[in-house]
Formats: C-alpha cells, sequence, structure tokens
C-alpha cells in the first residue's frame, strides 16, 4: 500500500501523550512538500510530487492509483512522456496507407500539427490544447473539410496512444473540443454547354479526356491510366483498373482509389470520341512500378501521352492544359471546384436526372460507400414531390391536357368492373 510522505516535515518521538512531534527537514520551505510512494504492477517504487496546500490532492491521487491497480487499469504516468511528434512519427511508421496516403498525412502533420504541439508530452497535451489548435487551424482560413482531415489524424495518433496506455482518455474526443464539421458544399454541376466548351478548347490531343470524365466519370488518375485493354467495344463496358500517381515526384500505377477496380458503362457517344481519338493518336506503352517506387514493373499502353510521349502529370497538366482551356471556354478565374473532378459531378448529375439509382452510380463512381454518394449529391436528385405525381399519373393516366382517369373519377364516371 502506498503512503503520502510530507518532505519538509520529519516525525521524531512522541509526547508524553502519544502525539506524534515533528521537527523540520533539511528541505522545509523547498520544493514539492508532498510525495506519494507507491508499488506498481511491476513491482517498481514509483513517486509524484505535490505543492504544499495540495495534501488532500495527493491522498486522493493515491486512492485513485491503488483502484487502476485493483481494477487492472493502472497506466505507467511516465509512458505519457514521449513527445507528440515522436509518437506519431512512429504512429504513422506503422499504418498500412499506400505511400500517397501516407505522405499526405505525414505532411498535414508536419505543417499543421507539429508546429503547435509536435515537442510537447503526450500527457500534457489537454482538450484546452487542442481546442486552441483547432482554433489557429481556422483562423489561418483552411478548408472546414481540410482541417477536419487534419483533425482525424491527430484523434487517430491519441487514440493510438490509449491503445498501447500511454494515455487513458483522447483529448480530441473531450465535450469542450469543437471538432471541424467539415461538411461538404452542395455542389453545382456543369451545363452541358460548359463541357462541350471545355472539351472543344482543349484540343484535340486530350479531347478524350473530357469525355471519359463526363461521360464515364473517372477520376483525374483513371483516366490517365486508361488503356485499350481496360475497353470492350462490343460489350460497351470500361474497366477501371489503374490510374496513374505520382508519388514523391515520379509515377507509378496503381490501383483505382479504395483499391475498387470497377466496370463502367461505355455510352456510344464515348466509344466514338475514342475510335477518333486513335485514328490520330496510337497507345503508347509505358513501363512504371506498381503501387509504389520498389513495386514490380508494369507495362500498360495508355490512350493518353504528352507531346513529348511522356506519362501525365497532373500538376502539369492542371496548370498548362487545363486551366487554359477553362480560360478560353469563359471561366475567367478558375476555382477548386472547377478541377478535373467537375466531370465526375457532371456524370453524376446526368446519371441521377435520368433516374439512375444511387446504388448504381455509388458502384460506376467507385465510391467505398453508397451512404458518402447519397450525402454528396442527393441534393440533385429529383423531388420526391414530383417523382410521386410522375408515378402517380403514370399508372393511372391522369394528365393536364386529357380527361381524368376512371380510376379516381371524372366525366367518364367509375368503369363498369369497379361498380360491378
Amino acid at each position: 500500500m502506498g503512503h503520502v510522505q510530507d518532505r519538509w516535515w520529519k516525525e521524531v518521538g512522541k509526547d508524553e501523550r502519544g502525539r506524534p512531534v515533528r521537527e523540520k527537514t533539511s528541505g522545509h520551505g523547498k520544493g514539492m512538500r508532498y510525495r506519494v510512494r507507491y508499488i506498481d504492477p511491476d513491482n517498481k517504487e514509483r513517486s509524484k510530487s505535490f505543492a504544499d496546500g495540495n495534501k488532500r490532492a495527493a491522498e486522493n491521487w493515491l486512492v485513485e492509483v491503488e483502484n487502476d491497480k485493483n481494477k487492472g487499469s493502472y497506466l505507467d504516468p511516465t509512458a505519457g512522456r514521449v513527445t507528440f511528434k515522436a509518437f506519431a512519427d512512429s504512429w504513422l511508421s506503422a499504418q498500412t496507407f499506400d505511400e500517397s496516403t501516407r505522405s499526405a498525412v505525414e505532411t498535414r502533420l508536419r505543417v499543421h500539427v507539429y508546429p503547435y504541439f509536435g515537442d510537447r508530452e503526450l500527457r500534457a497535451i489537454g482538450p484546452s490544447v487542442v481546442q486552441s489548435w483547432v482554433r489557429q487551424l481556422q483562423q489561418r482560413g483552411l478548408a472546414e473539410t481540410y482541417r477536419r482531415t487534419i483533425f482525424a489524424n491527430v484523434s487517430g495518433v491519441f487514440t493510438a496512444a490509449i491503445d498501447d496506455e500511454r494515455l487513458r482518455r483522447n483529448p480530441c474526443a473531450a465535450k469542450s473540443v469543437t471538432r471541424p464539421r467539415g461538411e461538404y458544399p452542395k455542389i453545382t454541376p456543369w451545363e452541358t454547354e460548359k463541357v462541350a466548351r471545355v472539351r472543344h478548347e482543349i484540343g484535340e490531343r486530350y479531347r478524350l479526356l473530357v469525355s471519359i470524365g463526363a461521360g464515364c466519370g473517372l477520376r483525374q488518375g483513371e483516366a490517365f491510366g486508361l488503356s485499350p485493354d481496360d475497353i470492350d467495344l462490343e460489350a460497351k463496358m470500361i474497366r477501371v483498373v489503374r490510374q496513374v500517381k505520382l508519388l514523391n515526384g515520379k509515377f507509378v500505377f496503381a490501383p483505382p482509389k479504395h483499391g475498387r477496380v470497377r466496370d463502367v458503362p461505355l455510352p456510344s457517344s464515348v466509344a466514338a470520341a475514342i475510335r477518333e481519338h486513335l485514328k490520330t493518336y496510337k497507345p503508347v506503352a509505358f513501363t512504371l512500378p506498381w503501387r509504389d517506387l520498389t513495386g514490380k514493373a508494369t507495362t500498360v499502353p495508355l490512350l493518353t501521352w504528352t507531346r513529348e510521349r511522356g506519362t501525365l502529370n497532373r500538376n502539369s497538366f492542371n496548370h498548362h492544359v487545363w486551366k487554359p482551356a477553362l480560360r478560353a471556354a469563359g471561366v475567367a478565374n478558375p476555382q477548386r471546384s472547377d478541377g478535373f473532378h467537375a466531370l465526375r459531378h457532371f456524370y453524376a448529375s446526368v446519371l441521377l436526372d435520368g433516374g439512375e439509382s444511387i446504388k448504381a452510380l455509388s458502384e460506376y463512381l467507385g465510391h467505398a460507400d453508397p451512404g458518402f454518394t447519397l450525402r454528396t449529391y442527393t441534393h440533385l436528385m429529383p423531388s420526391s414531390a414530383e417523382r410521386t405525381r410522375r408515378a402517380v399519373d403514370a399508372v393511372l393516366g391522369a394528365n393536364a391536357e386529357g380527361p381524368a382517369s376512371p380510376l379516381v373519377g371524372g366525366e367518364t364516371g367509375p368503369p363498369e368492373a369497379l361498380t360491378a
């Protein structure tokens, strides 16, 4: 059983009435007055000091330690002394992310977290520290969706520290911490005329990419990585099996996002665009590592490539090809929402307007969760009221110009079958 030691006074005997007699120690008035001493579950002596006037706090802390030992929930108080950066670096190196995700997480931590509390010990980072950091991110003008991602990474580090028995609680989960909500803004899809203008202005060499993005919903990297081997013109299907990615400035082939290989219907208009493209631009074979820079060399003939017969680089493409095409098409000041991804949103809006289901759209877009598709595009779906009117009118035969259906009454009267 532990005990609380008073370092400023020591007992030297008892008086005639049996009461303890105390005298000052050589350390009287210096440093912390109370020291809690106890034996941990590994049979090692531990201690914690408290200032003068905090004897009750020291006694309560000792009771808590003894209770934790009895319940098997004891934590070594020195375990949380590691700095956040040291623990986060270790955590990151153990994750099974793909290399691009690992690089993105490392960048978020290095740029937005380590400068604020990277050198603080885990045990010293409480809810108030986290809330102050959250506020700082907001003041720096970072988008809320991005702040939510950074916050999730930091919370993941603290959760791992709890699992490793370095912390008892995650400060990010405290009620006093306002986590970024990160609600995605409602998407306003491009109009057909805008897609057509961009397709015209982007030039013959890259025109096919617009057709693939708007007509099949492929992501930019997936469009860059599309091969004629992935296209079945007879079955009118595209099989999305890879993307071109940049890792540390070098190209690799990789599976689609979330590793979701998928089949996408090939519209006749896109098939015609592919045939037209192949008349001038024959496929070029590229050999790149698979998945990461040390991966197996994989050779794939690609439909689109640069003037120098190189692999398309998203950064160079966006700056030198995509944005000039947008400006030429009348977009004076291209925003983030005007990126290549806008073609996917256009594709989604067309399918929903045509009555396609969320489940099918989610599969075609390669989303990991149909719920995400619903949250992203639900505002683009025809209203339930209008769908109800159309569905009932289609069955009952009512229209604005003709007579009412006999099933709902009107001048024609009820049918004989219903009055028999």
